[in-house]
């Protein structure tokens, strides 16, 4: 049963991105929309909000920086710890799921050190780019989006992402326990 799992699981993965590459083209046909003039009018709705969002980005940026820089990334890992262990998560994965509501750029470098030390095929590897791909950056996505509309109060936004990244976390931790574990 788990050999055809992982089976399925890779000849999904293999097959997703090319085949939403061959239907959202042939759907938009179908449905009559023009591709190429609506992609051109989104990417010139996408500079204008990448102007606008710049000041925020430099200063979640530059909030991360302190964030690593001061030391509170290493207290964090060690007052959790124990709890990673309780669910199976090895300690060295810590970094990275802390530092990815904050940046995606941050995550990727601790996610590319883990592979680099642990290699590509381990558990830690795996593991740590199921994490990358099933979080969300939420903190700069609210510090940059929220502040490019001028959005003051986040309301439940904060505990809405911070749940949906924790139960990210623990489901990319059970499904590399049951596919790679």
């Amino acid at each position: 049963m788990s050999e055809i799992f992982r089976e399925s699981i890779k000849t999904l993965s293999d097959w997703a991105i090319p085949l939403l590459l061959v239907v959202i083209p042939l759907l938009a046909h179908f449905k009559k929309v023009k591709v190429y003039e609506t992609f051109v009018e989104g990417a010139k709705e996408g500079f204008d909000v990448a102007v606008r969002i710049i000041p925020y980005l430099v200063a979640i940026l530059a909030a991360i920086a302190m964030f690593r820089a001061s030391g509170a990334m290493n207290l964090f890992v060690t007052a959790l710890s124990p709890v990673t262990e309780l669910i199976g998560m090895p300690a060295e994965i810590l970094p990275a799921a802390i530092m990815r509501p904050l940046s995606g750029s941050g995550t990727l470098g601790i996610v590319t050190e883990l592979i680099n030390t642990h290699g590509a095929d381990s558990f830690i590897g795996y593991l740590a780019s199921t994490i990358y791909g099933s979080t969300e950056t939420t903190f700069y996505v609210l510090a940059v989006y929220f502040g490019a509309v001028g959005i003051k109060k986040t309301r439940h936004a904060v505990p809405a992402g911070l749940i949906a990244d924790t139960a990210g976390i623990l489901a990319a931790v059970f499904i590399c326990r049951l596919v790679f574990g």
